[in-house]
């Protein structure tokens, strides 16, 4: 499928060590602070299109495809746990040269930055995750909110998961909630690729299998993060709840919480609030 084009936006890929190629598409000056904008499901580098072009003018902007997503290859061992999301994007700023970066995270993107955050504090000045709870949040929270992962089901089954995703109408009707068909056409058209189909379901049954239960296990209870960090969650989210945001700040004391309205695709629903907010953060 033929690249989507945004004035000022430059591409390439690598080959890192990690075992895969990730398309990158980059805009704004080289010598400028480098951003790392990394998507979340079922999105590839387009849905910072009504980003880029405020942050390019004072930011080098980088926005990955993640493993299995966009424009990028996948790892022969098909692992998809978000551990190896994080080693992929570290290994990229190893390539780029760059040491350290700002973050701007949505959904399994903004997963990927807390990850980030509690492993290798030193590549990153601050977070912006959009759209995503943090790996804190309180038992007896997560119980009552544990509805909310339902959807996750189907699209973690073999078979049945990818057969979903290839087909598109459910998660097209979806993203035409936030956007008009013809982006949500760019999304939905990589995905009815057997293997990019396979790769989201993957996504998730490795969050079921191996991430979550560590997760319920306590592997972060002991993490602390002293990054400054901005969380933006829409209040209309869905798959999410304001709820389960209670409790970051003892885990991250820097941390700045701001509700607005909007859907769980906030950069695509309200790109210029998001553009806004982090241009002011990475200021």
């Amino acid at each position: 499928m033929t690249l989507p084009e945004l004035p000022g936006v430059r591409h390439a890929e690598h080959d890192l060590p990690t075992g895969v190629r990730l398309h990158v598409a980059e805009a704004g000056d080289t010598a400028a602070p480098p951003l790392l904008a990394v998507h979340g499901w079922p999105q590839h580098w387009w849905m910072w299109r009504g980003v880029i072009p405020a942050l390019a003018e004072t930011h080098r902007v980088i926005c990955p495809d993640l493993r299995g997503f966009g424009w990028s290859g996948q790892p022969a061992d098909g692992d998809f746990a978000k551990e190896r999301l994080a080693d992929d994007l570290l290994a990229l700023l190893d390539a780029l040269g760059i040491e350290r970066a700002g973050y701007l995270g949505h959904d399994w993107g903004g997963w990927t930055g807390w990850l980030l955050g509690i492993r290798a504090p030193e590549r990153f000045s601050r977070l912006m995750l959009v759209s995503v709870i943090h790996p804190w949040t309180p038992r007896s929270t997560a119980l009552l909110n544990a509805w909310r992962l339902v959807y996750q089901y189907p699209l973690a089954a073999p078979v049945l998961g990818p057969a979903i995703v290839r087909d598109g109408r459910v998660i097209r009707k979806w993203l035409e909630t936030a956007m008009p068909a013809a982006d949500a056409a760019l999304f939905v058209d990589v995905l009815r690729q057997p293997e990019r189909a396979h790769a989201s379901s993957l996504l998730y049954r490795h969050f079921q299998l191996r991430d979550l239960p560590a997760l319920a296990s306590g592997r972060f209870s002991r993490a602390r993060i002293d990054l400054p960090v901005k969380l933006l969650f829409p209040r209309g989210d869905g798959a999410q709840s304001p709820a389960q945001l209670a409790g970051v700040e003892r885990q991250v004391p820097h941390a700045e919480v701001e509700v607005v309205d909007g859907g769980h695709l906030l950069p695509d629903e309200r790109p210029q609030l998001v553009a806004d907010r982090a241009r002011a953060w990475f200021a």
